[in-house]
């Protein structure tokens, strides 16, 4: 499987600011690619690299085979786009919207219907804008940018602002993208629960850079796992654990301690060392074993001041 985004060393500067520091990341074809950070890392500057609406200061990007700086029209053919600022007009209905939209692109009357019915709105179609939700906003902003049936779909926070239930329903939407419509989705956001539940692929940026990348599934199991303890004893438990120079945290439930392990460290055959060690410091353990990390705990690790570091990679 190719790469339907690819970059190589992309670098934004403003002024004396590095807003983008020589980002080199790699979004699979058909991949669910979640894009995180905290604010100002630097992600939708990014993001309006790619699509050709702010030029890099250095460094590539290629879309679905495309330069962006050679050919940025026809690596813009090759996406579509959410972002914040929707660009609908509030007196015309969804549909008109659209067409209007369609209109430009030059794709097929039958575009409209088809998009219509992917997001499920093809009964609000006929409602003015001024009377949508945010909610059904956000989907008929998804519906805009999937006209054309564009191979790549570049998704910028499409939660911010919804309740809990827009934001299942959204989610349940874009899960459900790749398969139903063949396109790779790069997502940014700063919700990972969210991420955690769809993404097949992250890509983390901390202070303009990006410092971790790969199969989410593999990050969680293989990246520094962890191992959960529940004890009779946790505070002497975490002196115990400590000894052996883990870092150790309480868990939510009475009991419980997570102790981090370092990267390529053994889980099972550690778990089995502090299982031994626990009972010789006299201690009751009721259950101890590795455990996948969680993306939360993952993201908290590597952002943090990224000096001197190379992203880890796992693919």
């Amino acid at each position: 499987m190719g790469a339907a985004i690819e970059t190589r060393d992309l670098t934004r500067l403003f002024g004396r600011r590095t807003a983008v520091d020589r980002i080199s990341m790699t979004v699979p074809e058909r991949a669910f690619y979640g894009f995180l950070g905290p604010n100002g890392a630097g992600k939708t500057t990014t993001l309006r690299m790619l699509l050709g609406l702010v030029r890099p200061s250095a460094g590539s990007a290629v879309i679905d085979g495309m330069d962006v700086a050679l050919d940025r029209i026809g690596a813009a053919r090759r996406v579509g786009a959410l972002l914040e600022a929707h660009g609908f007009y509030a007196n015309l209905t969804g549909r008109e919207n659209l067409e209007l939209t369609r209109t430009l692109l030059g794709v097929a009357q039958t575009e409209v219907d088809r998009v219509l019915e992917v997001v499920e709105m093809d009964d609000a179609a006929g409602r003015r804008m001024s009377d949508y939700s945010l909610g059904m906003r956000q989907r008929l902003g998804l519906a805009r940018a999937m006209l054309g049936a564009p191979p790549i779909l570049v998704l910028d926070e499409p939660t911010n602002g919804l309740d809990p239930d827009g934001i299942a329903d959204m989610r349940r939407f874009l899960k459900a993208l790749p398969e139903r419509t063949g396109a790779t989705v790069l997502l940014s956001s700063h919700l990972l629960g969210e991420i955690e539940q769809t993404a097949t692929h992250i890509g983390i940026v901390n202070e303009g850079r990006l410092v971790l990348e790969g199969e989410l599934s593999r990050l969680k199991s293989e990246l520094a796992p962890e191992i959960a303890v529940r004890i009779d004893d946790p505070v002497k438990a975490t002196a115990v654990l400590r000894g052996w120079d883990l870092a150790v945290e309480a868990g939510q439930d009475d009991g419980g301690l997570t102790a981090r392990l370092r990267s390529g460290d053994d889980a099972d055959r550690k778990s089995a060392e502090l299982n031994r060690a626990l009972i010789d410091a006299g201690l009751s353990v009721f259950a101890i074993g590795p455990r996948a990390r969680s993306l939360e705990g993952i993201y908290r690790d590597v952002c943090r001041p990224t000096s001197n570091r190379q992203p880890e990679t796992v693919r």
